[in-house]
């Protein structure tokens, strides 16, 4: 039997592995709805506020815990990561194995299609 996190580690390599050959790029109208599970902790606007998590305009490409005004646990700070979009999908798959400790209580989206399509809409924004 396959632990829950084997399947949730599993689910991120997949869809690591989908983006990386480029063989979907996501569907940007079905990631503004998979959003809808992020708009209640994140805003997504330029210039938007901070919520209970970061602003995530301009996320991709960026260095992990730069939005100003935002209070980041220790854990990511000093994560290194930049947020590629392989990056994006694993932490969005598994955010507690990709950075322990993190303050972000979301378990992750289970289905590659639904992080590739919410990639898709946040690079749109």
């Amino acid at each position: 039997m396959i632990s829950k996190t084997t399947k949730t580690i599993l689910g991120a390599v997949m869809a690591a592995a989908v983006l990386s050959t480029g063989a979907h790029a996501g569907d940007a109208a079905a990631g503004k709805k998979v959003y809808n599970k992020c708009r209640a902790c994140h805003s997504l606007d330029e210039g938007g506020p901070n919520k209970v998590g970061p602003n995530l305009f301009g996320v991709i490409d960026r260095e992990a815990a730069k939005v100003d005004g935002y209070k980041y646990s220790t854990a990511l700070k000093e994560s290194g990561i930049v947020w590629s979009e392989e990056k994006l999908t694993e932490f969005l798959a598994a955010p507690k194995t990709i950075v322990p400790k993190t303050k972000m209580a979301f378990p992750g989206l289970k289905k590659p299609a639904d992080i590739e399509n919410l990639i898709a809409y946040m690079k749109e924004q």
